[in-house]
This record gives structure tokens, C-alpha cells and sequence, in this order.
């Protein structure tokens, strides 16, 4: 595997593990992650993960972009898995329609039946890729291949927060209302974004997903704890 290191502007480095979404790629990013937050490298602000690289911000009055390449190459030696112990989540989903409106589509395009959608979308344990595009949006993989689609061709202006949808290889959960174009197959009750706890995102890149399809009295239960702040999920368990 090649790897990069990269300048974006003046105060941050790019370490670029590939050109594709793949497990062992988000792996050896997430091991890099680990080693520069473990070292606290004086200069070094911040790190973001994506799909297939680190960025590094830093202060470039602290630490010249030169000095910390080498310093990165250096935690890169060895760093080939993730270096930490995973968090499991599991999230509850009602895949019933009304709260589903693309799941008749989606079971007709891949010519599969309803049920048969929700079996497969819940039999996975998913791997947060990243966090982004709005504040604690995981994208989650790897999504069975009969169910993979494109995004839709009319996005929509409104999702509904909560709202679990799949686009391509992979799904995700919308954390606030927000415009978007992937397909709805379900939702969650639970919050996944509060800006009143600390971290306000649940999910953090790679942690490990599971999805349990519930009914609609578990899930309107679930919503009003919710609401009163009585019911934020913990890891189930700790896995490799």
C-alpha cells in the first residue's frame, strides 16, 4: 500500500492510505488516529479520519509542516490495524411504513420483499467509516450487496431526524432534519446527536453497528423516552 503525506494549506498534513472504501484502509487510519492523539504531539490541534486518510491539523508556530511529516512517518511503522478495543452499538429500527417511505421501493427495484430488506439491512454488524457531512452523521458499511442502490434520483428537501437510510455500500442514520437523497427504510427512536452531552455525537469512527428491527409501540415508547432525556444508549460490549 502506498501511503502520502500530503500538505492541505498551511496548517494541516493529508496521511492518504488509498483511492477506494475498504475495511483494511479505514483500519490503518484509525490506527494512525490512535498513535498521533496518544503521542499529544505538541502543535497538533486536531484529527479528522476519512474513508482513506488522516488529516492532521496543527500550528504551524509550534510545529514546522516538515518536522511533523517525519514525525508521522515515523507512528506510521507498525501501524497496520486498529491499535483499540471497538464500541458495539446496538440501535433499535422500526422498518413499519409510515416511518419506511422508501422501503416498497427499495424491495421492488432489488426485487427482493419487504421483509426480506429489513432481514438483510439488520443481519450486519456495520463499521463507521467517518463522521460527516452534518454533525455526528455516521457512514456505516459494509451494506449487503442485494441491497445496494444508488442515491435517489429526487432528493428530498426534509428527512426527518433519526431517519435510517442506505445509498450505494453504505447506510447511515440522519441526526437532524436536514435535505437528502438517499433511500428511507426505517427509523430510530433514539438521539444520535446532542450538543447537551459530551461527546454530543453518539457514534465515533470505528465503532462497530448493529441495527434490531423493533415494532411501533417499542418504538413510540423509545421516542417519548427520548424526548424527556430518560433513554441515551451505551455500548452493549467491547469487541476486537
Amino acid at each position: 500500500m502506498s501511503i502520502r503525506v500530503l500538505n492541505s494549506g498551511d496548517t494541516a498534513l493529508v496521511v492518504e492510505f488509498g483511492d477506494r472504501i475498504d475495511r483494511a484502509i479505514s483500519d490503518r487510519v484509525l490506527a494512525l488516529r490512535g498513535r498521533v492523539d496518544a503521542a499529544r504531539i505538541p502543535g497538533v490541534v486536531e484529527t479528522v479520519p476519512t474513508f482513506r486518510s488522516l488529516m492532521v491539523h496543527y500550528d504551524p508556530l509550534t510545529v514546522r509542516a516538515a518536522e511533523l511529516t517525519g514525525t508521522l512517518k515515523t507512528l506510521l511503522e507498525g501501524a497496520k490495524a486498529l491499535d483499540r478495543v471497538r464500541r458495539l452499538w446496538r440501535v433499535p429500527v422500526c422498518y413499519e411504513a409510515e416511518l419506511a417511505p422508501d422501503l416498497a421501493d427499495v424491495a421492488a427495484r432489488t426485487r427482493l420483499g419487504p421483509d426480506e430488506v429489513v432481514r438483510l439491512h439488520s443481519s450486519v454488524r456495520y463499521h463507521v467509516y467517518m463522521v460527516g457531512f452534518l454533525p455526528g452523521y455516521p457512514y456505516m458499511g459494509d451494506l449487503p450487496a442485494p441491497l445496494r442502490l444508488p442515491r435517489r434520483a429526487d432528493p428530498r428537501v426534509r428527512v426527518p431526524p433519526g431517519s435510517v437510510a442506505i445509498a450505494t455500500a453504505m447506510t447511515a442514520i440522519y441526526p437532524v432534519e436536514c435535505p437528502g437523497g438517499w433511500h428511507l427504510i426505517g427509523t430510530t427512536p433514539i438521539g444520535i446527536f446532542d450538543t447537551a452531552t459530551e461527546p454530543p455525537a453518539l457514534f465515533a469512527p470505528g465503532d462497530a453497528v448493529e441495527f434490531e428491527p423493533i415494532d411501533r409501540a417499542t418504538f413510540d415508547r423509545l421516542q417519548v423516552r427520548t424526548a424527556h432525556g430518560e433513554h441515551r444508549p451505551l455500548p452493549s460490549e467491547l469487541v476486537p
